[in-house]
């Protein structure tokens, strides 16, 4: 799973270079290698990988979907990490940014990935 997600990355970081890609397929492909590692419970990498995405989110401006999952990875990679303060912030930006996709249904889609998973004993915020 882990090798995947880099190569599914590397991959992108190619055609991107070769403007064959766009920056959005760069902040996916972080979310996938964050969202690995979050699952396997490897908080460092888990980190380190969503803090890329939202990086990479915020330096080319993506919006919508792409930024409600990003603030999604923060969060989990957070409260993975036992960092409650991280967490709240980036569920509640997650929460708000996951409202106002425009498609109802990515929106509801985003809603319900948000509310699953797992937390990592950290209680969900309700704004």
């Amino acid at each position: 799973m882990i090798h995947t997600a880099h190569t599914s990355r590397y991959h992108w970081g190619i055609l991107v270079a070769n403007k064959k890609g766009e920056p959005v397929n760069l902040q996916r492909g972080e979310w996938l290698i964050a969202h690995v590692y979050t699952i396997l419970e490897r908080e460092e990498p888990a980190l380190y990988h969503a803090n890329i995405c939202l990086k990479i989110t915020k330096n080319y401006k993506i919006v919508d979907f792409d930024l409600a999952f990003a603030y999604e990875s923060m969060a989990r990679a957070s409260a993975l990490a036992g960092n409650k303060k991280d967490y709240e912030k980036f569920y509640k930006l997650a929460e708000e940014a996951g409202e106002k996709i425009k498609d109802k249904d990515d929106r509801e889609y985003f809603l319900g990935e948000l509310k699953g998973g797992n937390w990592f004993n950290m209680l969900t915020i309700s704004t």
